[in-house]
C-alpha cells in the first residue's frame, strides 16, 4: 500500500447514516499514528469507494477515480491498524476473526481489495518478517506423507456432521456445474459429475481411480449412472467412513472400493482417472509426483479429468511468495497452480491436455449459497460447541473464496488429460 493519494478523494457526505459523525477532509483519523496510516495506505485505492467508520463513529468517504465495488468498513479497535500494517492480508483477517472490524457485505469489501491489490503494492502483504515467517510455517507443513494425513484432518476431520449441516444432500464440497437445467444447489452439483463423467468418456466396465474420495458422491455416480467400477482414495478416516455407508446403502459395495489410501501408493492401472478439487491440497512440492502417478496409473490409451481451482498467473508469483489466509488458516500445506503452471506440469509428464472448461462464476455462486446456508445452519452448530470466533473464521474463508472467483483472481476449471 503506497502512501501516495493520488487518484483518490476523502470527503464529507450528506448522505450519510442517521447519528453518523462526518470529519472534514483535512482532520485526521482518530485512533492513533498506526491507525493514521491505514488510513492514508487504504486512501490510495484506484478503484470503486469505501465508507469508512472509525473507533469514535466519525466516518470517511473514500473514492477512487475509476469504478469499481462500494463497500463499508467499521473499525471497532485501533488492533486492526497493528494487524494489517504488520501482517498484510492475513493481518486483515486476523483482525476480522478478533471481532476488531465488520462490514455490511464482506465480500463487497473484499472484492474492493482485491481489485484495488496493485495499488497497495508489496504492503498488501505485510512486514517482510512476517511473511518470511509464514513462509518457514508453510514449507514445515508440506505434504508428506504424514504430513498430508495431519492436514487433511486438521479441515475434514472437525466432523461429518459440521459438513452435513450446510452442504446440500449430495455432500460434495467443490465447485457445482449451473447447467442442464440445474437450478438448485444439489442438481448443479450432480451436473458437475455428469459433466466431468462425460468428459473422460466414463463407459460401463470401465476401471476408474478416483483420487480424492470427499464424501462418495461422485464414485457412486460413476458406478451407478455410467456402469464403471470404481477404486476411490482418501487419507481422511472420517470420509472414508462416511462414502463407505454411503456406498453400502446405496447397493453399489460391488462396484465401489473406498480406500484409505495415498495417492501415492497406489498401484495397478485404470483406464479412467478422475480428480475433484483434490490437487490444491498436494502441494508445489509434490506437483510433479502428482502427475507422474496419474501417466503411471492410467492404462494405454487411457484418459484423466481433473477439476482445478487455479490463480491466474499474473499473481502466482507473489503469491508462493506470501502465504494467504487460506494456506494459514484453511487448507495447510495447500497451493493453487496457475495456467501456465500446470501447462508445465502436463508437459513434464507427458499429459496432453484435450478439451477444457472454465467456470469460476459457477464458483461463485455456490460460495454464495454455501454462505447462506452456513449462517442459516449456525444456531445448530453453535450448539455442537463451534464458537463466535470459529464462526467469523468460516465466514470470512467462504466471502474470501467468493471474492476470488468473482474478480477473475482464482477460476475452476475441467480439463481432460491423455497420454503424449
Amino acid at each position: 500500500m503506497e502512501t501516495s493519494r493520488i487518484g483518490t478523494t476523502m470527503e464529507t457526505s450528506s448522505a450519510g447514516r442517521a447519528g453518523d459523525r462526518l470529519s472534514p477532509p483535512v482532520r485526521p483519523a482518530s485512533g492513533g499514528p498506526l491507525l493514521r496510516r491505514l488510513v492514508e495506505r487504504i486512501g490510495t485505492l484506484r478503484r470503486g469507494s469505501l465508507r469508512l467508520v472509525l473507533p469514535d463513529g466519525t466516518v470517511r468517504l473514500l473514492r477512487g477515480t475509476e469504478p469499481g465495488p462500494s463497500a463499508d468498513l467499521e473499525i471497532h479497535s485501533a488492533r486492526l491498524a497493528v494487524r494489517t500494517l504488520l501482517g498484510g492480508s492475513v493481518g486483515f483477517a486476523e483482525s476480522y476473526l478478533a471481532g476488531e472490524w465488520d462490514s455490511s457485505d464482506l465480500v463487497a469489501l473484499l472484492e474492493l481489495f482485491d481489485r484495488n491489490a496493485d495499488a497497495w503494492g508489496g504492503s498488501y502483504y505485510g512486514s517482510r518478517a512476517l511473511a518470511l515467517l509464514r513462509r518457514l510455517r508453510h514449507a514445515l507443513r508440506a505434504n508428506s506423507r504424514p504430513m498430508a494425513r495431519r492436514n487433511i484432518r486438521a479441515h475434514y476431520d472437525l466432523g461429518n456432521e459440521f459438513f452435513a449441516a450446510w452442504l446440500d444432500p449430495t455432500m460434495l464440497y467443490s465447485s457445482a456445474l449451473f447447467e442442464d437445467g440445474a437450478e438448485d444447489l444439489e442438481a448443479a452439483q450432480l451436473a458437475k459429475c455428469r459433466h466431468l463423467a462425460r468428459l473422460i468418456e466414463l463407459r460401463p466396465g470401465h476401471r476408474l481411480l478416483e483420487i480424492g474420495s470427499g464424501w462418495g458422491a461422485f464414485a457412486i455416480l460413476a458406478a451407478r449412472e455410467f456402469g464403471a467400477r470404481v477404486t476411490s482414495l482418501t487419507i481422511s478416516p472420517a470420509q472414508a467412513e462416511y462414502a463407505r455407508r454411503r456406498v453400502q446403502e446405496a447397493g453399489l459395495a460391488d462396484r465401489v472400493e473406498i480406500r484409505l489410501e495415498d495417492y501415492r501408493d497406489t498401484r495397478g492401472r485404470f483406464d479412467r482417472i478422475a480428480s475433484i478439487e483434490m490437487l490444491e491440497a498436494v502441494g508445489e512440492a509434490y506437483w510433479p509426483v502428482f502427475f507422474a502417478r496419474l501417466r503411471d496409473r492410467l492404462e494405454p490409451g487411457g484418459i484423466a479429468g481433473l477439476q482445478l481451482i487455479t490463480i491466474a498467473d499474473r499473481w502466482f508469483e507473489a503469491y508462493r511468495s506470501n502465504p494467504d489466509f487460506i494456506q494459514t488458516y484453511i487448507f495447510p500445506g495447500g497451493m493453487l497452480p496457475s495456467p501456465s503452471v500446470l501447462s508445465r506440469q502436463y508437459h513434464a509428464a507427458g499429459l496432453v491436455p484435450i478439451a477444457e472448461r472454465c467456470f469460476g462464476a459457477d464458483y461463485a455462486r455456490t460460495l454464495a449459497l454455501w454462505r447462506a446456508r452456513f449462517e442459516a445452519a449456525w444456531p445448530d452448530l453453535r450448539g455442537r460447541g463451534f464458537d463466535e470466533r470459529f464462526r467469523r473464521l468460516w465466514r470470512y474463508y467462504l466471502a474470501y473464496c467468493e471474492t476470488g472467483f468473482r474478480t477473475g483472481s482464482i477460476d475452476v476449471r475441467q480439463v481432460r488429460l491423455e497420454q503424449g
